[in-house]
Parts: C-alpha cells; sequence; structure tokens
C-alpha cells in the first residue's frame, strides 16, 4: 500500500515538473491563436472575394464576410479556357514530381551503398547545383531547348524543371537513407535479396515520409514555377497556370472577384497536397540532419 502511494506521489511530482505552469500555457495558446489567423486568414479573405459581386466588393467592407454569394465569378474563370491551363500546369507538376523522385531515389541509393570515387564526384556536382539560381542560368537554358526543338512545348518545361530539382531532392534524400541502420542492409544481403529487392522493400518504405515531402516541395516548385513558361512557351497551347493568372489580371485588372476566384482555384491543388502530406512534410525535411 506504501508502495502505491509512493509511487503516486512520484508521479504527480513528475507531472507537475514537465507541465509548464498555466500563465505560460495560456500565453503559449494565445500566440498560436494569433499565428493561426495571421496565416489561415489570407486564404479566407481570397475565399470571401471571389464570392463577392463586383458591385458588392466596392461598396461593402472588403476585410468582412458578405450576405450573399456570387458564384458566376468562378463560371467566368472556368469559361476564359481555365481548364485547359490548370491541365497543362498539372501535368507539368505530377511528371517534374515522379522524374524527379524516381531518378533521386535510385541516385541516393547508390551514393549510400557504394564506396565509388566517380559516384562521390557526381553527387557533389549535383550539390553545386544548389548555389546556381535559375535566372542565372535561363539563357543556356533558352538554348538548348530551341535547339532541342522543345520550345512552346510541355516537354520543354518539364526538363529544366527535373534539372533543378534534383539536386536538393537528391541531398534530402541521401541523408535520410544513411539513417536506416546498416543492419537492416546486411540482414536482406544475408537473405539473398538484390540491390533492386533491397531497394523496394526496404528503402522505399522507411523512406516515404522523405518521398512525400520532397514530392510537395517538388510539386509547389513546379506548380509556381513563373520564369520557365514565361521565357520556354509562347502560345496559348502551352500555357500554365502562373502565366494564365497574369493574363487573367490584365483581362479581368478591375473585377477583383474574378481574379480572386482564378487564384483560388489555382491554388488548390496546393493546399489539398498539403493537407494530404502534411504529417509527413517536416518529418522528411527534417529527417537526417542529426549526424
Amino acid at each position: 500500500m506504501e508502495a502505491v502511494q509512493a509511487n503516486r506521489r512520484v508521479r504527480t511530482r513528475m507531472a507537475s515538473v514537465q507541465r509548464p505552469p498555466v500563465f505560460w500555457r495560456v500565453v503559449g495558446l494565445f500566440f498560436g491563436i494569433v499565428w493561426l489567423v495571421v496565416s489561415f486568414y489570407p486564404i479566407l479573405y481570397m475565399l470571401m472575394t471571389s464570392l463577392r459581386s463586383q458591385q458588392g466588393f466596392l461598396v461593402g467592407n472588403p476585410w468582412l464576410p458578405s450576405t450573399t454569394s456570387n458564384l458566376a465569378n468562378y463560371a467566368t474563370v472556368l469559361q476564359a479556357n481555365f481548364g485547359h491551363y490548370f491541365l497543362n500546369s498539372l501535368i507539368v507538376s505530377v511528371v517534374t514530381v515522379l522524374l524527379v523522385v524516381l531518378f533521386s531515389i535510385l541516385f541516393a541509393f547508390v551514393v549510400v551503398r557504394t564506396d565509388n570515387r566517380v559516384v562521390r564526384i557526381v553527387f557533389q556536382v549535383f550539390l553545386v547545383g544548389l548555389a546556381l539560381p535559375i535566372q542565372a542560368a535561363i539563357i543556356p537554358i533558352y538554348v538548348m531547348v530551341s535547339h532541342l526543338g522543345l520550345y512552346d512545348t510541355l516537354l520543354g518545361l518539364i526538363l529544366p524543371s527535373v534539372a533543378f530539382g534534383l539536386p536538393l531532392t537528391i541531398l534530402i534524400l541521401v541523408n535520410f537513407i544513411r539513417d536506416v541502420p546498416k543492419e537492416l542492409y546486411e540482414a536482406m544481403q544475408l537473405e539473398g535479396a538484390t540491390d533492386f529487392q533491397v531497394l523496394r522493400h526496404l528503402v522505399i518504405p522507411v523512406t516515404r515520409p522523405a518521398l512525400v515531402s520532397v514530392g510537395i516541395y517538388d510539386f509547389v516548385q513546379a506548380w509556381n514555377n513563373f520564369l520557365f513558361p514565361l521565357v520556354l512557351t509562347q502560345s496559348d497551347q502551352s500555357r500554365v497556370m502562373p502565366l494564365a493568372i497574369v493574363s487573367f489580371q490584365g483581362q479581368y485588372t478591375i473585377n477583383v472577384p474574378v481574379i480572386m476566384a482564378a487564384v483560388i482555384l489555382s491554388a488548390l491543388p496546393l493546399i489539398l497536397a498539403y493537407i494530404f502530406g502534411r504529417r509527413y512534410l517536416l518529418q522528411g525535411m527534417l529527417a537526417g540532419f542529426g549526424k
């Protein structure tokens, strides 16, 4: 009986030591709510504005919700060939992510599992790409894409996006794969597993958080990329969302609710990608840097 009471006293003391005072918990809750409002309100403002009429936006208070909803703004956006631009951006972004993740996981596995000097040199060359801004390489990229006959095509946007997405993705995956215990590799090798089987049944399942996080990051970068479409495309057939938003602003400069409806539709895939992959995002981006 005395042992039970002593155990309860120890647990009570530990709980009192671990739990912060009420004041600091209230302060943390307050700043958390403030940060939530600051982070979420821009999206809420765009949504509220997109549901207003032009007259309601000019006359009413733009910072408060409107009592009426106007879905005609979204109909106007969809009738302006918006679906074609959305599909182009989706193709470019999805193909870019698939290629970047595929090439990166293969090369990262080779870097970690082999002790070859050539592989190390190639890895260092990839890391140099982290210090190369897109603006500094846009002219050589334009020349190469033009000579390959890929100007004003979706493939001409995908290849440079893949090239600039590889360095950071490889770096993250290399550091993540290095944290996989060597005993797991040795156990699979003793069972007679090939390198491809090790990659498929061990590395890919273990590195799933990193794969999801870099996939979301590369998707956002490819979706929001403005410089490549501006320089490497010209016609409406190859136009993607960033250029479509700019042209849409020029066509509907006064009609702010219509522009906000276009922005909401263009940001929808990014919001959905974050919602479904948020639990892997932080874990994958920070994994592997502890060593």
